[in-house]
Order: structure tokens, then C-alpha cells, then sequence
């Protein structure tokens, strides 16, 4: 039977919604210096704001990452478009430091639940004959989304009124269209008769470990690389290199998001063997280029580092998730790619704190070339895990 045209709107525009609920958790990035300059906190702050984020992340993921499979994904996708909303009226609030700590909480809530419902969802949704591109269009409306939030609210802060409101008001009235579609969309869980929430604990299997040891550490360092650009950028680009340009700054971050969809869309075209190293290699050689922009005081050097660390990053972070899922037993398969998210997001929050504490005692420009530094460390460890085990002829079927 021919797919109704229905579905097919469906399809894009829950993909819309996801990107809608993403962009809006990175909309702060290019606005950190102006928060800064108004209610006069240090760098060490804006990375704890930061890192707030990252904490209601993990929160929604361990606790309602399998709930959606429970009551439906049309509630929890409800629920996480209302925590988005919530933060966005702490920052339209704003007035002084506790609202944007409490936005960003209920922001990474809303990511938290977003992140694992929403892809299913879009998944799900997907008529016949789009189902293999299926995941790679919810990834991509996930990281698409993240980078046009920087790019939006900078434009917005440099050249409108209001700069510290603007986005936000624009974030609500996409919020609401997204909350009809949420609303129209039809239900594509088979829910049990008893639902049963439960919290999930972190978890691998010990035949698993061997696979998702190198693939989490590939994972940690990305993810770290992204934290960079998200929290710190502004701060480097204004500070280190002279540039006080929100717009620029947004449009430097929403390049390093774009490079990763692309560097996700790529890795599939390489050798399976080849793909998480290859990965590795392009988070090493950007934070290459992110030690020589602070070095040498280049934004050219800034934009190129970040670009190839973003194809890295997603090159590296699709092939981990590919590894993991093949050597995972299938009724395992969410719990073990849970607590890859889990230290994915970790990494966008301790390291990025460790950072701004770094920033304070020795200066940006030394802090962050120590951060590329420890973060090419942890690609180069990963690669090298990974072409031993390779040596050695251990191969996904040996890790079941």
C-alpha cells in the first residue's frame, strides 16, 4: 500500500522538533561574554554553567532513558519540549547568575530525555522507503540543531535589539509549533499494559568491555573537543584572539557541528577496521590546530582545527556506536549505548570545568592548549587500544 503523504510529513517534522529542542540547549555559547561583561562572573563560572547542563543530561538518560519504551514517546517528548521551554524563560528572566544555572539544568533535562526518545521516534516514524537514511536524519537533525543554536543566537545578539533575549523568544514560538507536532504525531510505541519506570544503572557486559573500553575513551575525547567549542570558545575567541563578533563566534561553533554530521555521514565509506582510528587521527590533528590558533594567535588556525576535530568527532562517534552496538547482546543493546552517553557526557563536563579551574591559575591561552593537548592524548591512546587489538585478531565476533 502506497505511504500516505501524512506520514512522510510526520517523518521531517519530528526531525524539525528534534533539531528545534537541540538548537535551543546551545543557544547560551556565543551570549557567555555578554553575561560576563553584565553580572561580572569568571571563566571558572561559565564553565560551571556549563557543566550544570551536563549533569541534567545524565540525569534524564539514566533515569528516563528507557521510559519512553514504557509510557510512549508522544509523553516524553511533551515532557522534554516543557523543560525546554522552562529554560528558556529562565534565561529570558535572567537578571542574575541562579536563573541561568537553573536554565541550563532543565535545558540538559530536556537533552537527556531528546536525545534517545526523539531518535527512536524519528526512527520509527520513517516510511519504507526512507528507513536506511532514517538514523543518519535523526543524528543529523541532533547535531545539526546543537550547531545552528550559536549561529542563531549570535547573529541575533550582534545584530538585533535585545541581545540577550532575542533568541530566546524565537526559541518559544518554535517550541510551541514543535509541541503541535508532538501533539498531531501518531504513537509508535507498543506500550505494555503495566508500565514499569525504572532507573537504569550504568552498565557493560564484561565480553563487551573489550570494544567499548577504546570506543568510550574515542567517545570521552570528542565529546571533551565539542565541550570546548561550546563553553570556552567565546571566551578564546575574544580574549586570545581578539575577536568580539557574536555572530562569529556562532558561526565558528555551528562549523566544528556541521564537520562532525559530515565527518558521521563519511566514516560509513571507510573500511569498518579503519573507521574509529581514522576517527582518532582527525581529533588528534585538530587539537593540532587548536594548540597552534592559541599559539600563534590564528583564527584561521582555530576554524581548520575545529574542522577537522568535528569530522573526527563524529567519524569516531557513529563508528564507537556501531562497534558497541555489534558486540552487544541485542536485549542489551540500550543499556550498553546508555552508558556510552553517559561518558560521553561526562566529558563535557568535568574536563570542561577542569578547564575554566586551569583558565584561573594559568591563563586561557595555557589552559586550553593543555586541554587539546590531553584531549589528542586520549585519541592517541584509543587508536593505539584499537590497532592492538587489531594486531592481535580481535574482532567484534571474539567479544561475545
Amino acid at each position: 500500500m502506497p505511504q500516505k503523504p501524512s506520514s512522510r510529513f510526520m517523518f521531517v517534522a519530528l526531525a524539525a522538533t528534534f533539531f528545534i529542542a537541540m538548537m535551543g540547549t546551545t543557544l547560551p555559547t556565543p551570549l557567555y561574554p555578554i553575561y560576563q561583561q553584565t553580572l561580572g562572573f569568571s571563566e571558572l563560572m561559565i564553565t560551571v554553567i556549563f557543566a550544570v547542563y551536563a549533569v541534567g543530561v545524565i540525569a534524564a538518560l539514566l533515569v528516563t532513558g528507557a521510559w519512553s519504551d514504557q509510557v510512549g514517546r508522544r509523553p516524553l517528548l511533551a515532557v522534554g519540549l516543557v523543560l525546554s521551554a522552562a529554560s528558556a524563560a529562565c534565561f529570558l528572566w535572567g537578571g542574575s547568575l541562579w536563573p541561568l544555572i537553573l536554565g541550563r539544568l532543565l535545558s540538559g533535562f530536556s537533552a537527556g530525555i531528546f536525545t534517545g526518545t526523539a531518535t527512536v521516534a524519528v526512527v520509527e516514524m520513517a516510511p519504507p522507503g526512507w528507513r536506511p537514511q532514517a538514523t543518519l536524519v535523526a543524528t543529523g537533525a541532533n547535531m545539526s540543531g546543537l550547531g545552528f543554536g550559536p549561529l542563531l543566537a549570535g547573529v541575533l545578539a550582534e545584530y538585533f535589539t535585545m541581545s540577550l533575549q532575542l533568541c530566546f523568544i524565537v526559541d518559544v514560538v518554535l517550541i510551541a509549533l514543535a509541541g503541535v507536532v508532538v501533539a498531531l504525531a501518531p504513537e509508535t510505541a507498543q506500550r505494555p499494559s503495566k508500565p514499569q519506570l525504572r532507573i537504569r544503572r550504568p552498565n557493560v557486559p564484561p565480553a563487551v568491555l573489550g570494544v567499548f573500553v577504546p570506543a568510550a575513551i574515542a567517545g570521552f575525547a570528542g565529546f571533551a573537543v565539542m565541550g570546548l567549542f561550546t563553553a570556552i570558545a567565546p571566551a578564546f575567541m575574544g580574549q586570545v584572539l581578539g575577536y568580539d563578533n557574536h555572530a562569529l563566534t556562532g558561526v565558528v561553533v555551528f562549523a566544528v557541528f556541521v564537520a562532525s554530521t559530515v565527518g558521521q555521514m563519511l566514516q560509513g565509506r571507510l573500511p569498518r577496521a579503519a573507521r574509529l582510528p581514522t576517527g582518532c587521527l582527525g581529533l588528534i590533528i585538530g587539537m593540532g590546530g587548536v594548540i597552534g590558533a592559541i599559539a600563534l594567535q590564528s583564527l584561521m588556525l582555530l576554524v581548520l582545527g575545529g574542522l577537522v576535530a568535528g569530522a573526527g568527532q563524529g567519524a569516531a562517534f557513529r563508528a564507537g556506536m556501531g562497534e558497541i552496538s555489534a558486540a552487544s547482546p541485542a536485549e542489551r543493546r540500550a543499556e550498553v549505548a546508555s552508558t556510552f552517553f553517559v561518558v560521553a557526557y561526562v566529558a563535557i563536563s568535568i574536563p570542561v570545568v577542569g578547564l575554566g579551574v586551569t583558565a584561573r591559575l594559568a591563563g586561557l591561552a595555557s589552559a586550553g592548549m593543555l586541554f587539546a593537548a590531553m584531549v589528542a592524548v586520549l585519541a592517541l591512546v584509543s587508536a593505539m587500544l584499537l590497532l592492538w587489538r587489531q594486531r592481535r585478531g580481535i574482532g567484534i565476533a571474539d567479544a561475545h
